[in-house]
């Protein structure tokens, strides 16, 4: 099996889209809360700045995540040298990969390589399976913050308290 992380592509934008509209159905299945969708324009701009994300298993694509470097209205003042984890989907094909721990492998690395000295993710405060996979996969958790401010972000953040992971690089 050959595992690869690679940059998308623009080609790559509708499987993108694909196993986003995956993953909300399989959010609605298993939790009272799910992704409300996404802007095409934004996930092109990701594409262009390099920051979408995909693990390719035997050259198909298996995972699709994001990256950002900033992250204020979420992080507040904890806002500096990090690399920021997003919207990680798994095919239901390959769930079972442990591809969270794939990611954490590439992003220490590249944390390494640009001189950050954090890895941060964020998902509802409320979701207690993803709160125990996540420190199971590596992350501290570092608390909860309530989301005021939302501006720019995807309208899931709205009125919701977030849990907060980290790892020192």
């Amino acid at each position: 099996m050959k595992l690869e992380v690679k940059n998308s592509r623009t080609q790559d934008i509708d499987i993108i889209f694909n196993f986003y509209d995956m993953a909300i159905a399989h959010q609605k299945k298993v939790f009272n809360k799910h992704w409300q969708g996404f802007d095409r324009e934004m996930v092109a701009q990701e594409i262009a700045d390099n920051k979408q994300y995909k693990i390719l298993i035997d050259g198909q694509v298996a995972c699709v995540f994001a990256v950002s470097f900033a992250d204020k209205l979420i992080w507040g003042e904890r806002d500096y040298s990090a690399i920021y984890i997003h919207r990680i989907v798994t095919h239901p094909s390959f769930r079972g990969y442990s591809f969270v721990k794939e990611i954490i492998k590439w992003a220490k690395e590249y944390a390494r390589l640009k001189a950050l000295k954090f890895i941060r993710m964020d998902t509802w405060a409320d979701n207690e399976k993803l709160l125990e996979y996540y420190t199971g996969c590596g992350f501290d958790y570092v608390g909860i913050v309530n989301m005021k401010e939302t501006e720019g972000l995807p309208k899931h953040y709205e009125g919701i308290s977030l849990s907060l992971f980290e790892i020192v690089v």
